[in-house]
């Protein structure tokens, strides 16, 4: 691979490091970096650390690492402290089939690149709605859309993956192709090899309206009703897309409500009434509402969580409720007090709609056990962020203090769901088992036939892992 591998010092490795979103990420420290370019490079670096070869004793023990986009905020998730790091970022081709039905995408790709190429053909995928994350890891967790509505979750929308198994193979995995694998990779994350392309359905689009309203926390009564009653509505709108989310600063040592809203629909519709009841609701401190491109929406929700800070995300889900709602904020608001006055901190919790219009598209078409018979769900996200490496403790220990009496009174108030969004998931978290036990049982089965020595178990550590073990997710 010669020119393709950097060394923990050099000037490449340090770029490296600074393209990872938190800093967790970039303080790891790995032996060495190959930065590919192509499947056939990736092909060679597995099998090299798989030790195919048998180059050494000392390659039987290397573990390593695939950086796509570099997102996920956890130390190890993506790079690995004396091994190998995998880079995949200049795999970032983005390009559509001459049918237009196609859109291939490299897996080192983000996914501003994506939307930037396909606004100017007026077409879009089903993908993410941050600019700067990577295609492949939002994609392996399944993946969250302002296009779910119409059309499911990210990963349902994939029609073919070209995949390196263990000891280097490369396969197409599609529905008639390794079916088995090509559904275990609809939420099965990295456990079975590393994609280097994603086929996606592809569709005609254009322009529409979104974008970001601020409100003082005394509009919170009004923002719990209307968020219940549109994730309740029995005609959920497919074209609607909405992020509603709670906000506390050490700098302002007071709350804000931010409500961030889509609507997919082209021609553009202004102040759709899928959204009345959250657009009638003032006083509004700012407001970013208008007609505008995939890939710019995307890129203002990037400006909203910018890179090189610390960060921590913690997932959970439930049954809509606003009473448990209220809850849910008072003791967010209660577990941030001791930490208030943590430098550059900005402690979160979001909100966001998994209702039956979603989960139908996902059942049977993934791994994520989801079903339109558990009803109007939430996905809850906790986010901290700060600045400080000596506070790392105490947040973390808040934000686990928040998650475990949030958990604990859906379980009291008969809500709780066993769905943690991979995405999302905190290291300490078991996503894969909140999939249920048959799908765990799947993803099981298909990582002894195409990983039996368990490489991507044992020698990739990062992720959440098939059989979880302390250390791994």
């Amino acid at each position: 691979l010669g020119h393709e591998v950097g060394y923990t010092l050099s000037s490449n490795v340090t770029g490296l490091r600074g393209s990872y979103w938190s800093l967790q990420e970039a303080e790891v420290n790995p032996s060495c970096y190959v930065k590919a370019a192509s499947t056939d490079d990736v092909s060679i670096a597995v099998s090299v650390l798989s030790n195919t070869y048998g180059y050494s004793e000392q390659a039987n023990d290397c573990k390593f690492a695939i950086k796509g986009g570099g997102h996920t905020p956890w130390a190890g998730a993506a790079n690995i402290e004396g091994g190998v790091t995998i880079d995949l970022s200049a795999m970032n081709t983005v390009s559509v089939s001459s049918d237009r039905a196609i859109t291939s995408v490299g897996a080192g790709a983000n996914w501003f690149s994506v939307y930037s190429y396909l606004d100017t053909l007026n077409f879009a995928v089903v993908g993410g709605r941050v600019a700067t994350v990577g295609v492949g890891g939002l994609t392996l967790g399944g993946g969250i859309s302002f296009y779910s509505g119409r059309f499911g979750l990210v990963c349902d929308n994939v029609v073919n993956y070209e995949v390196v198994l263990p000891h280097g193979k490369i396969v197409s995995a599609n529905a008639d192709s390794h079916p088995d694998l090509f559904l275990a990779l609809k939420g099965g994350s990295n456990n079975f090899g590393i994609v280097t392309r994603f086929d996606f359905k592809t569709f005609a689009s254009g322009p529409f309206w979104g974008g970001t309203i601020y409100y003082p926390i005394t509009t919170m009564g009004e923002q719990t009703n209307a968020f219940t009653s549109f994730v309740a509505s029995p005609d959920y709108d497919p074209y609607a897309a909405l992020i509603h989310s709670y906000a506390y600063t050490s700098e302002s040592q007071s709350w804000i409500v931010v409500n961030s809203h889509q609507y997919t629909k082209v021609p553009a519709v202004s102040s759709p009434a899928a959204f009345s009841d959250f657009l009638r609701i003032e006083p509004q401190l700012f407001n970013t509402t208008r007609v505008a491109t995939y890939s710019n929406f995307t890129a203002e929700f990037d400006l909203e969580s910018p890179a090189g800070r610390r960060n921590i995300f913690r997932t959970s889900t439930f049954v809509n409720s606003a009473a448990y709602m209220s809850v849910y904020l008072d003791i967010a608001n209660s577990t941030v007090q001791p930490i208030r006055n943590v430098a550059g901190l900005v402690w979160s919790l979001t909100l966001q709609p998994l209702p039956p219009t979603i989960t139908s598209k996902s059942e049977g078409h993934d791994v994520l056990g989801l079903s339109p018979r558990d009803g109007a769900l939430v996905i809850a996200l906790v986010t901290a962020t700060w600045n400080k490496t000596s506070d790392d403790a105490a947040v973390t220990a808040a934000v686990k203090s928040l998650g475990a009496r949030a958990d604990a009174k859906a379980v009291e108030m008969g809500v709780e769901n066993r769905f943690v969004y991979l995405n999302y998931a905190a290291k300490w978290q078991d996503p894969i088992g909140g999939y249920g036990p048959a799908s765990k049982a799947f993803l099981q089965r298909v990582s002894r036939e195409y990983d039996p020595d368990g490489i991507f178990q044992d020698r990739v550590p990062g992720g959440f892992k098939l059989w979880a073990r302390e250390g791994s997710g």
